[in-house]
């Protein structure tokens, strides 16, 4: 009991880490429908411990306020009505220093219940999904902060501290993987989401894929000779995108007297040319491989390969949709709505990114976003 008491504490002082730096009127921002205001995030992931872990499993638990399974519930239909996810920055109430006393409270709970009660299988399942669920938040929380101060005009450093990045460079070095039959999916102990599961064998062609990302160098001789405004590279829905968008570079670029600079956490800087290029969509990456001649890798040749190049900078777009493995069976109640509602229209992702929380990756972990979605931190991997 007292290691995963470590952990939920551990987690959640990395939550309101992040949220730190901010001033109170940056909490509760939403500039899109994409970006959930950091108080919001705060309440959400609360909410979580309190609705499925504290009010079914601690005797005599009483809820903060009733009215926040309102507030904060995100997507589960079976726990009741919820604010639309458009109205989250309408919500000034409760404010900043309400939703630190409701995390104070539910955390007080959340010990008693963690150092008085002897977990069966069902109840620690449920608290470990809580845990992963407000790593998933704290990555949330990095890209959300990211978009709100990165679209305010004065373009304010979260914090004057740079982030790290390896060098990549163009070298052409790709690993060449056999033609045959490979498994894919967890194996193994630990943690993992159920949309992991079914591990399963699937035959690839031989390929190749690069041991390196895409870096801004690349990428930028793609805008620079004309990639955004040639329709030969796009899809039909990705051109369509170009064009009521008006993109011509990735989130965040802007050109400034005649030099590239974007904005980072550390304010506006210049663009690093040996950097992985972040902030692309499916649409650009898809596009900037048809440039090179090249594709994206589908997500069973990226875990197949995995092991033989460095991953986890960038959350990598791979061609593959979001779909069920074989086997995969949506678990009852509210805890089924986590992954396997969201089975359609979405593209994969695989790896982590700078900003995803420590022990929080895997090579089977299957991310999975909207192909036109960018404040992630995504980046390109190509193949062929």
């Amino acid at each position: 009991m007292d290691n995963i008491l470590d952990q939920y504490k551990a987690v959640r002082k990395l939550t309101e880490d992040i949220c730190a730096p901010l001033k109170k009127e940056d909490y509760v921002v939403q500039p899109v429908v994409d970006v959930s205001p950091p108080k919001w995030h705060l309440g959400h992931t609360a909410w979580f411990f309190e609705t499925f872990v504290l009010k079914p499993s601690l005797p005599g638990y009483r809820e903060f306020d009733p009215q926040y399974n309102f507030v904060f519930n995100s997507y589960y239909e079976t726990v009741g009505a919820r604010v639309v996810r458009t109205d989250r920055g309408n919500l000034s109430r409760p404010d900043v220093d309400d939703v630190y006393r409701y995390r104070s409270h539910v955390d007080q709970g959340m010990t008693r219940l963690l150092e008085t009660t002897e977990l069966d299988a069902a109840l620690s399942e449920i608290i470990t999904l809580g845990l992963n669920h407000e790593q998933q938040h704290q990555e949330l929380l990095y890209t959300d902060i990211k978009y709100i101060l990165g679209h305010n005009p004065l373009l304010p450093a979260y914090t004057r501290q740079g982030v790290s990045y390896q060098q990549h460079d163009a070298t052409g070095a790709y690993l060449t993987m056999k033609e045959g039959i490979y498994e894919i999916g967890f194996e193994g102990t630990g943690f993992c989401f159920d949309n992991e599961l079914g591990r399963h064998k699937v035959y690839l062609h031989e390929f190749n894929i690069s041991k390196s990302l895409v870096t801004n160098r690349e990428y930028l001789e793609f805008v620079e000779e004309g990639g955004y405004r040639d329709f030969r590279y796009w899809h039909a829905e990705g051109w369509d995108w170009v064009k009521s968008k008006g993109s011509a570079a990735p989130l965040y670029w802007h050109e400034v007297d005649g030099k590239w600079m974007h904005y980072t956490l550390s304010g506006l800087q210049e663009v690093q040319p040996a950097a992985p290029v972040c902030h692309i969509s499916y649409f650009e990456a898809a596009a900037f491989a048809a440039w090179k001649g090249m594709r994206l890798p589908t997500e069973a040749e990226w875990e197949a390969a995995a092991d033989q190049f460095n991953w986890g900078e960038r959350w990598e777009w791979t061609n593959s949709a979001y779909l069920p493995y074989p086997g995969y069976k949506r678990a009852a109640g509210a805890v089924g709505e986590y992954n396997g509602k969201f089975m359609v229209n979405q593209m994969v992702l695989r790896g982590a990114s700078v900003a995803t929380s420590a022990g929080h990756s895997r090579k089977s972990y299957r991310n999975f976003f909207h192909p036109q979605h960018q404040w992630q931190f995504s980046g390109i991997r190509l193949a062929e």
